[in-house]
């Protein structure tokens, strides 16, 4: 039972078997979760979101049309869900990828910030526009294909693969001014202060 597709549960919920469902959620809450909190930068707001798409993708199953792979519906979902909760910010300009240090971090918070993510990450990545950080973060983080994101984000795959190309050069660039500027900030602060003497 855990082997079988996504499309394939996704036919059996559709024909009556709706505990079937919660196949589906054990096998995306973590990537789904994962993703949602890159984008928001917020363990609460992501835990929040990911419900919440698992909650619509439940309600519109019967839209889900069989040619789209499941996992690409899934994170369509997931990716308007993130866009709303950004909006509703209204401060989706400011991306909200700073660095907090919560001592109550969860694990999965914890192994997802070990894993992926630093200071100058998170200050890297807020200098990428939206779109940026969306193509960056499923194609680099989450390994999907240029085709499941041009489903997604509803671009052509081919305008994708330029502009991921483009996107990790500007994140790299990035990445290296916020290291640079991090090691003169702690040169600064390791250079003993003399009082002025006249």
């Amino acid at each position: 039972m855990e082997h079988e597709t996504p499309e394939h549960i996704v036919r059996s919920i559709l024909d009556g078997e709706i505990e079937k469902f919660e196949l589906l959620v054990r096998r995306f809450q973590t990537p789904i979760f994962r993703y949602c909190y890159h984008m928001l930068g917020h363990r609460e707001e992501a835990e929040d979101t990911s419900q919440e798409v698992f909650w619509k993708a439940y309600c519109h199953l019967s839209k889900y049309k069989q040619e789209v792979p499941f996992t690409a519906w899934l994170y369509k979902i997931a990716y308007h869900s993130c866009l709303d909760v950004l909006r509703k910010r209204k401060r989706s300009k400011l991306l909200p990828f700073l660095f907090q240090n919560e001592k109550q971090a969860s694990n999965v918070e914890q192994h997802i910030e070990d894993v992926y993510f630093s200071e100058s990450v998170y200050l890297a990545l807020s200098r990428l526009s939206l779109e940026e950080r969306t193509l960056l973060i499923l194609r680099g983080v989450e390994e999907k294909t240029f085709e499941e994101i041009s489903i997604i984000v509803n671009k052509k795959s081919a305008s994708l693969r330029k502009k991921y190309e483009r996107t990790v050069a500007k994140f790299r660039l990035n990445y290296a001014k916020v290291e640079g500027r991090e090691e003169k900030d702690a040169k600064e602060k390791c250079r003993p202060k003399f009082e002025r003497t006249i």
